[in-house]
């Protein structure tokens, strides 16, 4: 039972590691040799943004730049392109161009005694004769037909020159009687087909297109008046209804000089709107 107990003891030291010598404290460069690298430092682009913006209340980075490409800057506050500029130049020349093919720098008059009257696109003739008063009214508005460009461009030869732009607007003539409290209305208009053509018998260039009777004063036309429309008129009729204007002046000499003074304003309100067009582009 002894001799058992010692031979276990002597295993068990012999199986048992000898102990090691104490250890000396390691120093402080051995410990700083022994711990983990230190964290890379932060690349410059994580700055903060207040050092990106020089200290200022707004970043450079959410402040827009100025006089970034393609904008033009004339103080306005307005925007403004290099397509503006380009647009304001090409108005300018346009401008010019149109001034020097300008036929009449002040509006012709109409012979017979009319007086004209101008509000803008509306044109008024008032012409008074023996206890009547004669008025025709147009608007000078989409007055250019507009299969005329189409047609002059595809019949022109290169060599010739462009022919003039003709407006031929309708217009209404209401004639006035003194003791009377209706006024006749005649809405006529210049059929295209008649315009610049000259025919063996002389023929009437304009036509009537419709015939009614208004209440004389007031501004508003009733439409629950019977209307007359010429389709479908008897030509005997007709025919006295063109004789009752020619009488009073509204003939093809008073059609032509219509046709003239139309153009012309057209024209000069053409050109005012290139200039108002050119102002609003360049912020004038």
């Amino acid at each position: 039972m002894l001799l058992a107990r010692s031979l276990r003891a002597a295993a068990a030291a012999a199986l048992r590691p000898p102990l090691s010598a104490p250890r000396r404290p390691l120093s402080s460069a051995a410990r700083r040799a022994l711990l983990p690298p230190p964290a890379a430092a932060a690349p410059a682009l994580a700055r903060s943004l207040w050092q990106l913006g020089g200290g200022a209340g707004r970043t450079a980075l959410l402040r827009p730049r100025r006089g970034s490409a393609g904008r033009v800057s004339c103080g306005c506050g307005g925007l403004h392109t290099e397509g503006d500029k380009a647009f304001a130049q090409f108005l300018t020349d346009e401008i010019q161009e149109e001034k020097k093919i300008q036929k009449h720098k002040s509006l012709p008059k109409v012979s017979g005694g009319w007086e004209l009257e101008v509000h803008g696109t509306e044109a008024k003739l008032v012409r008074k004769i023996a206890g009547e008063k004669i008025t025709v009214t147009f608007n000078i508005n989409n007055s250019i037909p507009p299969s005329a460009e189409d047609d002059t461009q595809e019949q022109q030869k290169p060599d010739e020159q462009e022919p003039e732009l003709t407006s031929t607007p309708n217009f209404v003539v209401e004639v006035i009687k003194d003791d009377t409290k209706q006024t006749l209305v005649l809405d006529c208009h210049f059929p295209e087909d008649e315009i610049g053509h000259e025919g063996e018998e002389e023929s009437d260039i304009f036509t009537i297109r419709e015939v009614s009777f208004q209440p004389t004063g007031e501004a508003d036309w009733k439409d629950t008046n019977y209307t007359l429309n010429t389709d479908s008129l008897d030509w005997a009729l007709y025919d006295h209804l063109m004789d009752f204007l020619a009488d009073r002046g509204v003939d093809n000499t008073f059609a032509d000089e219509l046709i003239e003074l139309s153009t012309a304003l057209e024209h000069q309100e053409y050109i005012k709107f290139l200039e108002d067009l050119k102002s609003f582009v360049k912020c004038q």
